[in-house]
């Protein structure tokens, strides 16, 4: 699975074996936390298996999901790079194995693949660049085109969903409504118009993407 995630996968295969031993597996059950935003302990998790959301607090004491991560994807950071505590809260929606890496760890593969700080430092850039993006759809875009751009984001970032010819995401309206700041009212309403024109079909807490295409026409207004 490391050598198929997408920030590994431009690197020697002995990059993502070095991580494995080094590292230490993880089980958590559903509604259990791999992390907490304001922790100050440093390392990485990798999910090996499972579905997270992450999300962020806001004012008022709110708390806001801004994304989620299957498997292959990085939660946590190196401390060589950011400082500071953690950043987002991630929450298991299905039983998880996460695979640890702390700093010591981390400094322990750099010792023999010194490209782990480079690689460290891509899917730090794609996480950023993914929040900055979702910040731009909430100025930017008219409640319409913010829910396909988000169905989009949320679908990319299950990759194996996007595999499938009409791939489905785990994803309720309430959930999609915190990510786009539109009540789940108004999110019903495009998703329901969606539905008659054969862009989504809409399940309990899943949204089935069936035509991928005309989304992106909508999201692109």
């Amino acid at each position: 699975m490391l050598r198929k995630a997408e920030w590994l996968k431009d690197y020697p295969a002995e990059l993502a074996e070095s991580l494995v031993s080094e590292g230490a597996l993880v089980r958590l059950n559903v509604g259990e936390w791999a992390q907490a935003e304001g922790d100050d302990r440093s390392g990485l998790f990798v999910v090996v298996e499972g579905v997270l959301y992450s999300y962020c607090a806001s004012r008022g004491d709110r708390e806001v999901m801004i994304g989620l991560a299957e498997a292959g994807s990085v939660l946590g950071h190196a401390t060589r790079f950011s400082g500071g505590p953690r950043l987002v809260t991630a929450v298991c929606v299905e039983p998880c194995v996460l695979l640890e890496i702390s700093e010591v760890a981390l400094d322990r593969v750099a010792e023999r693949r010194p490209e782990i700080w480079r690689a460290i430092a891509g899917f730090a850039y794609e996480n950023m660049r993914s929040a900055v993006r979702m910040a731009a759809e909430v100025i930017s875009l008219r409640p319409r085109e913010r829910i396909a751009a988000r169905l989009l984001a949320a679908g990319e970032g299950h990759r194996k969903a996007m595999e499938e010819p009409m791939p489905t995401i785990r994803l309720s309206q309430e959930l999609l409504g915190e990510m786009t700041g539109l009540t789940r009212k108004t999110v019903n309403v495009h998703l329901s118009a969606f539905e008659r024109e054969g862009l989504i079909k809409v399940g309990y807490g899943r949204i089935k993407l069936c035509d991928l295409a005309r989304l992106r026409t909508v999201a692109n207004g």
